[in-house]
């Protein structure tokens, strides 16, 4: 369907959670190319998206983290970029209906920019063939996901916004340091804001790479950079390893009981990352209707 992200301001969505674990829970071995599965097993990932969608959430994201041509050349699969991408919104199409709205996930490529690790116009074709296939397949909006750097967001929000009609939100991936919230690459929400605003970018977040009670922080620098509506994905805390492998501490209520918090920094879309599963979300959506 064909939506406008700013009709969402001054509401409260409920989006989904991690998806690469709730995969590795269904038979997805460890290292394996999480895409391939929209061909191989669709129906392990299809159970993934109704599972979000049957915890309350009313946005869910695609098995398309990966999609793109350096990502999927490590696994031999970069010339099938926009079959995998097309089936993964496809799946999530199915398992959405019609009440459930479905974006797009874009994740980055690996490839360092501002160190010229890739020309620019790979990278732009890869966006852009990624984005017609998300079109193709039914997206109602793309989400550019977990980076660091903007000028990688905004090729791909470049890429997205000249090939296809969908609207896109940017979500990068922040920590706090000495120099205070800022990603990896040193960029704090304004820089995004300043470097992407112009580009056609419909909504700004943050997703990954920490808990929630940092993303409070986070969302606040944010409103106070912009008015657009404002995407949230925290991860479960921050993991702990047990027994050899990563344990995330939040459960779901305590996950849930920071969302009065991000609401009230600025919030309009509320999810989960790594950690974070179904039950996560149902808590969520309970701690949303209870606003």
């Amino acid at each position: 369907m064909a939506i406008a992200l700013n009709d969402y301001r001054g509401r409260v969505l409920v989006t989904d959670g991690a998806w690469g674990t709730q995969l590795q829970q269904r038979g997805l071995p460890a290292g394996y190319c999480p895409e391939l599965w929209n061909a191989e097993n669709p129906q392990a990932v299809e159970a993934v998206a109704r599972a979000y969608v049957e915890a309350g959430s009313e946005i869910i994201l695609t098995n398309t983290f990966g999609a793109n041509v350096p990502v999927l050349a490590r696994h031999g699969a970069a010339g099938r970029l926009a079959e995998l991408a097309e089936a993964g919104v496809a799946i999530s199409r199915r398992a959405a209906g019609s009440d459930v709205l479905v974006f797009a996930s874009m994740g980055p490529t690996g490839r360092i920019l501002m160190m010229e690790e890739t020309a620019a116009d790979e990278l732009y074709a890869s966006f852009a063939a990624a984005a017609r296939a998300f079109a193709d397949g039914g997206a109602d909006a793309v989400v550019l996901e977990t980076m660091t750097e903007p000028a990688e967001s905004a090729l791909a929000a470049r890429a997205v916004g000249e090939t296809t009609d969908l609207p896109v939100i940017a979500s990068l991936t922040f920590g706090s340091g000495p120099e205070g919230i800022a990603t990896m690459m040193g960029a704090t929400p304004a820089d995004v804001v300043a470097a992407l605003e112009g580009l056609g970018v419909g909504a700004f977040g943050a997703n990954c790479g920490v808990g929630p009670e940092s993303y409070v922080e986070v969302i606040g620098h944010y409103r106070r950079a912009t008015e657009a509506p404002l995407w949230v994905k925290a991860n479960a805390g921050l993991p702990v390893v047990k027994d050899g492998r990563n344990v995330f501490p939040l459960g779901p209520d305590a996950f849930a009981a920071f969302v009065p918090a991000l609401v009230s920094a600025g919030a309009t879309f509320i999810g989960g990352c790594c950690g974070t599963t179904p039950a996560h979300i149902a808590a969520v959506r309970k701690a949303v209707d209870a606003l």
